[in-house]
């Protein structure tokens, strides 16, 4: 790269107390190397564990540090949500906490940026997890692929970099259900993968389990795409489909036998399947509508509680005001 670029670090804390001060450390020997001007913005996702204390210790040692402390546990989108509204420099990185993701690697991401892409996706080379939770990831790329529209939904990453004019796409979003990778698609398709490290976790357990996994896919099906819709229509068709051939079947029995079909275990048979059908298709159209009813609430995608940070005044008023903070004091 010609010159270096100026980098905003986007990080999503949730019960990592052990991990902040050793993840600041490597990023202060990493970042100024690969660009002139940085920042890392921490989003306190509602830990319960002491985590907020130990940035309240960290950032006034770290001027380049800006930190969130969220009302509650929103979820990791939407803490991401938070903190790229806060990014104030050309190019994002999004990463997790746990040092699963190293920040050696973010020079890379970004010089595959400078290729012609908008957004990089750090997919790691070697999955670190186990059988269950790689099954359900399989299951959130699939039902990715579906909202995002495009096959570099199977290689996302939480570990991504992409510029950050793409959020003027999706600015007015508001919602609790939170995507930042069907987001990103609003704004651009120039996606890429890149393979990386993938570190095994030093400290804790994933967060994330199976059923969590499946829920956030489920999530991102009804909330992005019209797929089971299209899926119950289909369905639908599929069963009159159906329907006229055991009809078809009935009559013809009638004329070549000269009798009806016998038993009612074939006609309790056929009213399980119809009715079944008839439930799956009820069921998708009251996944879609307790969305809509959600969203019509008003429920925010997230709320800030305190911030902490060393920038001056003005910095901190423009950075609440794109996070849609009311006005809070420094800590």
């Amino acid at each position: 790269m010609s010159e270096k670029p100026d980098l905003s670090i986007v990080i999503p804390l949730y019960n990592s107390a052990a991990n902040l001060t050793q993840l600041l450390d490597r990023l202060d020997v990493v970042l100024p190397g690969v660009a002139d001007e940085y920042e890392v913005i921490l989003v306190n996702d509602g830990s319960r564990d002491d985590t907020w204390a130990h940035v309240q210790a960290e950032v006034p040692h770290r001027a380049h540090v800006v930190a969130f402390n969220l009302m509650r546990n929103y979820g990791q989108h939407n803490a991401l949500l938070c903190g790229i509204r806060a990014a104030r420099h050309d190019i994002t990185v999004t990463m997790d906490d746990d040092l699963q993701h190293p920040p050696e690697e973010i020079p890379r991401l970004v010089e595959k940026l400078h290729e012609g892409y908008d957004v990089v996706y750090g997919t790691p080379q070697k999955q670190q997890h186990g059988l269950w939770r790689n099954l359900a990831s399989r299951l959130i790329k699939l039902a990715l692929q579906s909202a995002m529209g495009t096959a570099t939904a199977r290689d996302v990453s939480a570990f991504r970099a992409f510029r950050t004019e793409l959020r003027e796409s999706f600015d007015t979003y508001r919602s609790p259900f939170v995507s930042i990778d069907v987001l990103l698609t609003w704004g651009t398709t120039r996606f890429a993968a890149l393979p990386v490290r993938h570190e095994p976790r030093q400290v804790g357990a994933s967060n994330y389990t199976f059923g969590k996994l499946v829920s956030h896919a489920l999530d991102m099906l009804t909330g992005f795409t019209n797929l089971p819709l299209r899926l119950a229509s289909w369905i639908g068709f599929g069963f009159t489909l159906f329907g006229l051939g055991v009809l078809a079947y009935v009559l013809g029995r009638y004329v070549i036998e000269g009798g009806s079909v016998p038993g009612f275990p074939f006609l309790a048979s056929i009213i399980a399947i119809f009715s079944g059908a008839q439930l799956f298709a009820l069921g998708i159209i009251g996944e879609y509508l307790a969305r809509i009813h959600v969203r019509s609430m008003g429920r925010p995608d997230y709320a800030v509680r305190d911030v902490c940070t060393s920038v001056d005044a003005d910095d901190l008023q423009k950075r609440l005001e794109a996070v849609g903070a009311s006005e809070k004091s420094r800590l």
